[in-house]
């Protein structure tokens, strides 16, 4: 392979001469020096993304490729006839105009019609651009101008409103439209049967004189990631970035390849996400798997419907999709008989103790199997599901611990958009709860500088760091250091035997006007645990005298719009009637409306103080939110990453209103009452 050549070794230490700067271009059309090893997984050689799937067609052909339902309908096409229809679609991209290194942005519900469009772009020479289908007119235009977008692919009329609203973009020749009836008419809009029959006859020879031109070191996937401030940024990947990580995370996490044994997925999360593109995609492609698609409201409730019929035998959560589903066990455990109840409760202190010790098998292990944790994993259409992830945010040790006592180990994976997803994953034998695992063979990691307990920012190598991002030489000069290290901008430590923990955000840090650097997700967690009622927990503090808390109360969700309502939990309605509150809505607890609510959410977070390192990281005042962070609301990202600097904007009085009248603590251990 020529690339051989282009290959750059790792640097031992960060204060080497400087590397070429071609190990990283925000040229759209630029090509890279590939990270390669001398031998183990970086040594694989390079593929582009035609050659990988070719030979998932050769050795997979006849295997259904992907699955999704029509009605009462399941249809599927194998990996034969999904390779015809990426060819066939690239010849239609081609047809409407598609040039190379230009965008085609793809806006709308995981399908069948966003994997063909994505490769078909790829293969067309183009780049694959997914577009968060929570975006605004404006978001999207900044995406389809910034990615040079010449076509853009559409789920629905709603989507297609958001691009014919937008005046400026110059690159633009054509919509298609993939669901439902076109309900106007429009020069260069397209259905998604006429967009396929524009490609049907037209011959070979173009495409395939594009295709052979590609090199794996060339830019083919664009993600733009969802930055909490300013524009979002172009995250370019090459053909190797993805075709390498699918090779080495199918190959560590050990998945069965088809001709042994399928393994099958539901794709349902965000497919502008380069986890959701990783695992759906890329990973289940080289290994011959199935994706099965999931409805479009599967995030407001239908997922577990979805899961029921297709079984998984992997399965991808956000930490949100996990708290979900344990909030609704929760709340129908709360309504089972007192049998019932003792029988899960003895049960699920066998499963953690089993799990936790890694013990072998006993007995009362194999009793409450067969009693409990059989049906629970039925139940959640997890019964053939070996392999439970979470990643993209950070998940509570609460929703781990519940998980893992029902005999669901929920393996961490750690990494972001610029490293093509995955950089540690935690595995069966390689597993230490709230570590995000080990590190993928054949990539690397370096903590930079470290303090006396060895936490500091995390920095990667390896061939799955991603090429620069397109256009700002300066943000990618900022993201990768002059020998090449992708600096994370995360805080942690890595312990004896390699397991990486991830201890904050360089970002998030808070530090407070005494100068404590704090990092504010563990005592987040903390309350969140110690307060069941309580949903989300922002901790404030930066450049403040002393720590407070912003709390939002467990709500039902609003099953169209996905918005939080007034009404609680049914959990968080029994939690009141515990403490003797009455409450049957947030309205009722919020602002300190409720003085037994109140009362109880203090001592919890006494409780947290009292395990607190410093007097400074004890929470001296706290108020209850008057509705639950969201989606729609702001608060939260498509991944349910909780947005700080939105919700400091949004919530500015109340957290104003904590520093208002400001007493200071006339003994280190004093905490202020909450006012």
């Amino acid at each position: 392979c020529p690339l051989f050549n282009l290959s750059a070794q790792r640097p031992d230490s960060l204060s080497l001469a400087v590397a070429k700067p071609d190990l990283w271009t925000s040229s759209g059309d630029g090509e890279v020096r590939l990270r390669m090893g001398e031998s183990g997984f970086a040594s694989e050689p390079p593929l582009t993304v035609d050659q990988m799937f070719k030979t998932a067609v050769e050795r997979f052909g006849s295997y259904t490729a992907l699955g999704w339902k029509e009605g009462e309908q399941t249809k599927t096409i194998n990996y034969q006839e999904y390779y015809q229809a990426c060819r066939t679609a690239a010849k239609s991209f081609l047809k409407l105009g598609l040039e190379r290194y230009h965008g085609v942005g793809i806006l709308g519900f995981n399908s069948a019609e966003w994997f063909i469009s994505d490769i078909a772009a790829i293969l067309a020479g183009g780049f694959a651009v997914g577009i968060y289908t929570t975006n605004s007119p404006d978001a999207c235009q900044y995406v389809a101008e910034n990615c040079k977008a010449n076509i853009i692919v559409v789920e629905n009329h709603k989507q297609l409103q958001k691009i014919l609203q937008v005046n400026k973009l110059p690159h633009l020749k054509a919509i298609i439209q993939y669901k439902d009836a076109l309900k106007e008419k429009r020069p260069n809009l397209y259905t998604w049967t006429e967009f396929m029959e524009l490609g049907r006859d037209e011959p070979d020879t173009k495409l395939d004189d594009i295709i052979t031109l590609q090199k794996p070191n060339q830019c083919c996937t664009l993600i733009y990631t969802s930055g909490t401030t300013g524009q979002p940024k172009g995250v370019m990947l090459s053909h190797d970035n993805l075709t390498w990580t699918a090779f080495a995370v199918g190959r560590y996490v050990r998945l069965a390849e088809a001709t042994k044994s399928q393994e099958i997925v539901v794709s349902y999360l965000p497919l502008s996400h380069i986890a959701a593109q990783m695992v759906d995609i890329w990973v289940t492609m080289k290994v011959g798997g199935a994706t099965y698609f999931a409805q479009p409201d599967a995030l407001k409730g239908s997922l577990v419907n979805t899961m029921r019929e297709v079984r998984p035998t992997a399965f991808m959560g956000v930490p949100r999709v996990w708290e979900k589903m344990q909030e609704k066990m929760k709340s129908v455990g709360a309504k089972s008989s007192t049998v019932r109840r003792k029988v899960a409760v003895w049960a699920k202190g066998v499963g953690l103790q089993t799990n936790l010790t890694m013990a072998r098998m006993p007995m009362n292990y194999r009793l409450a199997k067969k009693l409990v944790f059989k049906k629970v994993r039925k139940a959640l259409g997890l019964d053939r599901c070996t392999k439970c992830y979470t990643g993209a945010a950070p998940i509570t040790k609460d929703t781990l611990e519940f998980f893992l006592s029902l005999d669901i180990p929920v393996y961490e994976l750690y990494g972001m958009s610029e490293s093509t997803g995955p950089h540690t994953i935690s595995l069966p034998d390689a597993f230490r709860l709230t570590s995000v695992g080990k590190l993928i063979p054949g990539c690397e990691t370096k903590i930079n500088n470290p303090d006396e307990e060895g936490n500091g920012e995390i920095c990667f190598w390896g061939r799955h760091v991603f090429m620069g991002y397109l256009n700002q030489a300066d943000k990618t000069e900022d993201a990768l250091d002059t020998e090449g290290w992708l600096h994370s901008g995360d805080l942690g430590k890595q312990d004896d035997n390699g397991f990486l923990f991830i201890t904050g955000r360089i970002k998030e840090l808070i530090i407070t006007a005494g100068g404590e650097n704090i990092p504010p997700v563990p005592i987040e967690d903390a309350v969140k645990e110690a307060v069941p009622l309580v949903s989300n927990a922002m901790l404030i503090g930066d450049k403040r005298k002393f720590l407070a808390m912003l709390l939002t109360i467990k709500c039902q969700v609003n099953g169209d719009t996905g918005a939080p309502e007034d009404e609680l939990m049914p959990e968080a309605v029994e939690l009141c009637r515990k403490l003797g509150s009455n409450a049957m809505r947030v309205s009722e607890i919020a602002g300190g409306r409720d003085p037994v609510i109140h009362a109880a959410i203090q001592e919890g977070i006494n409780r947290v103080n009292e395990k607190a390192t410093s007097n400074a990281q004890r929470i001296q005042k706290w108020t209850i939110l008057n509705q639950d962070f969201s989606i729609p609301g702001g608060e939260l990202g498509p991944t349910m990453k909780l947005k700080r600097p939105v919700v400091m904007k949004m919530y500015k009085e109340q957290v104003e209103n904590f520093y208002k009248e400001v007493v200071t603590p006339s003994t280190p251990d004093n905490s202020m009452p909450p006012k």
